[in-house]
């Protein structure tokens, strides 16, 4: 019986000395040989690695991580009444589609309600994200994320820079490094008189593109009759200063369209409706990642002659959406009291999500009034 148990024991110990330190059997991977091929190396080392093993930091990126985008936030974190994360792009975005939809936004993970006034930024985890190792795209060195834009933009020895002749021609980009000695033998510094005049007149053409506007905006201030909605004259005496507020409604069709509507207002002793609609109106704005907003003016009271008018919208004052002014010119009258829709000059569909998300928009009206 003895030397029938001896096998026994020896295939024991055998597999003991297959584990490291003797511990017990060897577990197996947890990952399947058909799928370990398809994945990414990175995921196939997390899942094959022990979780001993695993650097603090990493493990950290899984449990700071966005719950929409699963990427580390960037700047503000917010979260909702259970404590899900989420940063402020996909925060804002998640608002923007919950209005287009006419649903109520809900957090991805619970599903519990969330908006501007139940959720709230975790200042904890936003310090926590700006302290984790980020590498720079130049070097490739690890920094604190809160130091990185300074490295990038100030310290980094292999950032991208442009010699300091682009002014008059030169297109050279190369790393940090090497400026010093591109710009000992630049060529550009050589070039003959008529060469640089030719340079500068091209400045001056885009220049001149660049101050059309303002130079606009400016003779426009020097009207007789100027109107904005935040004057005393568009308000009534017992309301305070406003913007003009744009309410978000929905059209009666059968395939509801989101619309927003201002209440009557009165500018230049007119009585104003402003309306705005998002990608034209089309039929699944959620569905588009780019998304726009245009307006439309309408006068509401009754001229006796036509009433040649330029407007422009801007952000309201505590408002820190990114409008490029445009100037809009049309003549209204009691026939044609309606401009055609004309876009919203945001930035990007990401200011627009800004607008889309808030519960109201608010923005500043000015007309000016053309005399003949």
């Amino acid at each position: 019986m003895s030397e029938e148990r001896e096998p026994m024991a020896s295939s024991s110990s055998a597999e003991q000395e297959d584990t490291p330190g003797g511990a017990g059997p060897a577990r197996p991977l947890l990952l399947p040989p058909e799928q370990d091929q398809d994945w990414p190396p990175k995921k196939r080392l997390r899942v094959e690695a022990d979780p001993g093993s695993v650097r603090l930091e990493e493990r950290l990126y899984s449990v700071l991580c966005c719950t929409v985008c699963l990427d580390l936030p960037k700047a503000s974190v917010y979260q909702c009444t259970n404590g899900h994360l989420m940063c402020a792009g996909c925060f804002i975005h998640l608002l923007a589609d919950a209005r287009l939809k006419e649903e109520q936004a809900t957090c991805p993970n619970c599903r519990c309600e969330i908006s501007k006034s139940l959720c709230c930024r975790n200042l904890a985890v936003e310090k926590a994200v700006s302290e984790l190792p980020s590498e720079c795209g130049f070097c490739m060195k690890a920094f604190p994320r809160s130091l990185l834009d300074r490295h990038k933009k100030e310290e980094c020895q292999d950032r991208v820079t442009q010699c300091k002749y682009k002014r008059i021609g030169c297109p050279w980009q190369g790393p940090f490094h090497e400026l010093t000695v591109h710009e000992s033998e630049c060529c550009h510094p050589t070039k003959t008189g008529n060469e640089l005049m030719e340079i500068l007149d091209e400045m001056d053409q885009t220049h001149k593109k660049e101050m059309q506007l303002y130079n606009s905006i400016f003779g426009l201030l020097s009207f007789e009759k100027i109107g904005y909605t935040g004057s005393t004259e568009a308000t009534t005496e017992r309301s305070p200063v406003t913007e003009v507020q744009f309410r978000p409604y929905r059209t009666d069709d059968f395939i509801t369209r989101l619309y927003y509507e201002t209440p009557r207002f009165t500018v230049l002793n007119q009585t104003w409706v402003l309306k705005a609609r998002v990608n034209d109106s089309e039929r699944n704005p959620n569905l588009s990642c780019k998304r726009t907003l245009s307006f439309q003016l309408i006068l509401k009271s009754k001229v006796n002659s036509p009433m040649e008018c330029s407007f422009l919208l801007l952000n309201g004052p505590y408002d820190d959406v990114k409008i490029h002014p445009v100037i809009y010119h049309f003549a209204f009258t009691n026939e044609n009291n309606e401009t055609e829709y004309v876009p919203l000059p945001i930035i990007d569909s990401v200011e627009c999500n800004k607008l889309l998300a808030a519960k109201n928009i608010n923005l500043r009206l000015f007309i000016f009034q053309i005399q003949k």
